[in-house]
């Protein structure tokens, strides 16, 4: 039995404490006796929801200073949506470990009824003509701008919770958000429509937790390392690659699927402008047993978006 005390850097949203929360307890079952404790962290983006996310810098809004709590000592590992996780390393920190992911994709949310759904649309039929759609996600807002031009698709701020308030209180007529979110915080009832992944490509990362932690922190990584899920890791490893080579934040309108068959991993990424307008989009597989192979695989990928102009849409 372990008489170990392991420390999680976390943010102190209910999502990201449900996120924690469910990392201590498959430490726990991986090594009964351990003791888990919480750090709750305030992050940039909880303390300002105001701005938009792109305006206060973009990537590492909600990570930076749980990352500086790991680094200081005060946590052992940090547990991040990994969506909201830079791409670029941060010097002393390792992405040691990936748990099994949740579903990746967008549900939208509607506040009424629409009296006569159209034809079939990948989950977008739900939506009124000309209705006010609140989304955080310049990835959301372009595909849904793509494929609805009528919609007004606005930004909005907040957590789950603020969001759906917003809702009910008729500032938008429809919201839409991660379903992972909802099923993690049994709100999964309030779904309207799940969207096609094909209408709608999901978040590099999106629906997956990334356990960080100190690179010198052997026991720890051994530790993380038991609870992560190695295809996951590989996927996302892909999906993260290609985010990086398009030098495009975790906030630019891209969106990635990932799936793999017979140790063969294939990912389809797009890439459009912020109004939807254009739109690029490659898919592509290779053999991928290890991390390194599905980073390779999402370079590839990212090189062909690049080729058809991709550079050009995100830089807007």
């Amino acid at each position: 039995m372990s008489d170990a005390v392991i420390r999680i850097a976390t943010r102190a949203s209910r999502l990201a404490l449900w996120q924690a929360r469910h990392v201590a307890g498959l430490l726990e079952s991986a090594e009964p006796g351990v003791v888990v404790e919480l750090v709750e962290v305030s992050t940039e983006g909880d303390r300002d929801r105001v701005q938009r996310l792109d305006a206060m810098g973009g990537t590492g809004v909600f990570t930076r200073e749980v990352q500086v709590a790991v680094l200081d000592g005060r946590a052992d590992l940090a547990v991040h949506s990994l969506k909201d996780l830079p791409t670029e390393a941060v010097d002393g920190l390792l992405l040691a470990s990936v748990p099994e992911r949740g579903r990746s994709g967008d549900a939208v949310i509607v506040g009424q009824p629409v009296s006569e759904v159209a034809e079939a649309d990948g989950g977008l039929e739900v939506l009124a003509t000309g209705a006010k759609v609140g989304t955080g996600s310049p990835r959301r807002q372009a595909q849904i701008r793509h494929r609805r031009p009528d919609l007004q698709v606005v930004g909005i701020r907040g957590n789950v919770e603020t969001r759906l308030r917003k809702l009910e209180e008729d500032e938008y007529d429809a919201v839409v958000l991660a379903v992972a979110g909802l099923e993690r915080l049994e709100l999964a009832e309030r779904i309207t429509a799940v969207l096609d992944p094909d209408v709608v490509l999901p978040a590099v990362g999106q629906g997956a937790l990334g356990l960080e932690c100190r690179g010198d922190d052997a026991e720890t990584i051994a530790r993380l390392e038991m609870i992560g899920d190695p295809a996951t890791h590989r996927a996302t490893a892909a999906e993260r690659a290609m985010l990086s080579r398009l030098r495009a934040g975790c906030h630019a309108p891209v969106g990635v699927r990932t799936g793999e068959t017979d140790d063969r991993l294939w990912l389809q990424g797009v890439v459009l402008d912020s109004e939807g307008t254009r739109r690029v989009e490659v898919r592509s597989e290779a053999e991928a047993t290890t991390v390194e192979h599905a980073e390779l695989l999402g370079l590839a990928v990212a090189d062909e978006l690049l080729a058809g102009g991709a550079a050009e849409l995100i830089s807007g």
